[in-house]
């Protein structure tokens, strides 16, 4: 039995006339009464009993009826959603982003506008640093990366530089330099004989490059203190006073007892990026809608971010 079959059994039964049935479906009404007959001897039940005036349901035909309704509904959605996915509006899409990314507000915003575009996506985003980001994209975990690391382009991988932001000091509160009034600003020189704790220095490098390369051109090699996984980590032990450390500007949202940050200033000064990393060749759609979206956004962002500056 074919979905045109159910179709002309729904006409009938809701005409409740053959011929004004075959008038609706546009065909004539010999084949379609014996379309009728054919249906029910496959099913082996009489669907319909007929009158003088047209033909009424039996029990078995409004049983049977709400079946093909049914079935007919259950098909449309299966051809709606099918043609939704191949055009991207409807899916899953998993983005990874590493643990300074959500500080930037860049990164918030781009999920709330692509789930408002997109709603029938199924978005998830899964924190990790930078080599496992990068290893769950290769293996097809992970559909798309924020990441704070500057690389090369790979030939698997295709990155998308999309913006970068100045990167200040956290201080311990009680620290000298801290006790400025306001938004006083500090030399990098000034810091040549602090400890500087170590963010990430073997998985999620990009930070720790950045602040070792400005403190050369500033004329010194910083003395490295601890190393921490996380960057809340990394406060932490400032808060604790066993160093200071270098983090993206938008860090400072982050309010923490014992923290103070301070801007640098003067030339050489170590920037932080924020890039986007997918697979090369990706045939989803959802994932060539999310990245058009972000570099659209980028571009937006960074317009705004410089008029506001």
């Amino acid at each position: 039995m074919e979905l045109r079959h159910l179709r002309y059994f729904i006409a009938v039964a809701e005409e409740g006339h053959i011929t004004r049935a075959a008038e609706r479906l546009g065909m004539q009404q010999p084949p379609l009464s014996q379309r009728i007959k054919a249906i029910e001897r496959e099913l082996d039940v009489q669907l319909f009993r007929r009158k003088a005036r047209g033909v009424e349901l039996t029990e078995a035909g409004r049983v049977f009826l709400d079946h093909a309704r049914a079935m007919l509904t259950q098909n449309e959605r299966a051809i709606e959603s099918t043609r939704r996915s191949a055009r991207g509006e409807q899916g899953r899409l998993c983005v990874g982003v590493t643990p300074t990314g959500p500080f930037h507000p860049f990164v918030p915003r781009i999920i709330r506008a692509f789930r408002e575009a997109f709603p029938l996506v199924s978005l998830t985003l899964e924190e990790c640093l930078s080599p496992e980001l990068l290893k769950r994209l290769r293996n097809e975990q992970m559909d798309a990366a924020f990441l704070r690391t500057p690389m090369a382009e790979p030939e698997d991988l295709v990155v998308d530089a999309l913006l970068e932001e100045p990167m200040v000091m956290a201080l311990p509160s009680a620290h000298a330099l801290a006790q400025y009034a306001g938004d006083d600003a500090v030399s990098l020189k000034d810091l040549a004989g602090e400890t500087f704790i170590v963010y990430a220095r073997q998985h999620g490098p990009g930070l720790y490059d950045a602040t070792t390369a400005a403190c050369l051109k500033a004329g010194f090699s910083p003395r490295l203190g601890q190393e921490a996984p996380r960057i809340t980590s990394a406060l932490s032990l400032v808060a604790a006073g066993l160093g200071i450390c270098a983090v993206p500007a938008s860090l400072e949202r982050m309010i923490m007892d014992g923290v103070a940050y301070r801007r640098l200033k003067g030339p050489n000064q170590p920037k932080a990026v924020l890039n986007l990393a997918s697979r090369r060749g990706d045939p989803s759609a959802v994932v060539r809608h999310f990245r058009s979206l972000v570099r659209r956004a980028a571009r937006d962002f960074h317009t705004d971010w410089v008029k506001a500056a």
